[in-house]
């Protein structure tokens, strides 16, 4: 359940993006984005007193800021200033199968063959469906995706292994606040260059994916990698793509396909099966 209330927070981070972009520029959202989510995330370490991570942690809490909070919003900021917010849900189409994959090479555990064939056929149907929503065409974006994969499927990784012994909240908020100088650096520099025109959709998108897809998501979703484990928790994120594109259709106009209920069901149904499959 954490897990499922991480990935459907998440869903809602692209339409959000896109109503930031309209008064930030892509720096300068990412800066502004890393900074209010500092400022909330260090608040709450304060606040509880939360203890410092043991020294081997931090390399772990790295990979995550670098991921997670700077890599994956700003790479994927820079995608949607040229990509619909449907196209740009293929990298979440693909971000399970590499998160998994990267936790099942760091840790060592191995999940059954029964896992891998479901994760790849939801994933394969995830991508499909993604690309199709946009004819196939590959752009520039499709190199931020890339990256933004890559990046944020290592942070995921290093998370939810991180969360097994430390507070999933703690994890995310540490690494935030590890980004913090970085996310500071950005959002002066950016604001000098960047023309800001705020508006009330610009105000609620940059208050979403700083407060919630940067922090509150993350709080749920690492709970729940740390509960169930990164490999299957990474699977109820073959889902967010859909919902996405749902959101995309109700809340920004852009087209469904009819393809829709199809690849629901695939995937809901793949999902289930990662669900009960065996790791070893």
């Amino acid at each position: 359940m954490f897990a499922a209330l991480g990935v459907l927070s998440f869903s809602f981070s692209f339409p959000a993006t896109h109503w930031a972009l309209d008064g930030f520029g892509p720096w300068s959202a990412t800066g502004v984005r890393g900074v209010l989510a500092a400022v909330i995330a260090l608040t709450a370490l304060l606040a509880t007193r939360a203890p410092v991570p043991a020294a081997g942690d931090w390399p772990a809490l790295a990979v995550v800021a670098a991921g997670c909070v700077i890599g994956f919003p700003l790479l994927t900021t820079f995608a949607l200033q040229t990509s619909t917010t449907a196209h740009s849900a293929v990298v979440i189409g693909a971000l399970p199968m590499a998160t998994a994959t990267i936790s099942a090479l760091r840790t060592g555990r191995r999940p059954s063959m029964l896992f891998w064939a479901a994760a790849s056929i939801g994933a394969a149907t995830v991508i499909a469906f993604s690309i199709a929503q946009n004819h196939g065409r590959p752009t520039i974006a499709d190199l931020y995706l890339f990256g933004a994969l890559l990046v944020c499927a290592a942070g995921y990784a290093e998370g939810g292994r991180l969360a097994a012994h430390m507070p999933g909240w703690q994890v995310i908020a540490w690494g935030v606040v590890l980004a913090a100088p970085v996310s500071l650096a950005v959002c002066v520099l950016a604001l000098a260059h960047e023309p800001v025109h705020l508006t009330a959709e610009t105000i609620g998108g940059m208050a979403y994916i700083a407060a919630i897809s940067q922090v509150g998501g993350f709080v749920l979703w690492y709970r729940g990698m740390g509960l169930i484990g990164v490999a299957r928790a990474s699977q109820l994120q073959l889902a967010q793509p859909l919902l996405t594109l749902v959101w995309a259709v109700l809340l920004l106009g852009e087209h469904l396909s009819v393809m829709v209920p199809l690849s629901a069901a695939v995937v809901l149904c793949c999902i289930v099966v990662t669900q009960r499959a065996r790791t070893a």
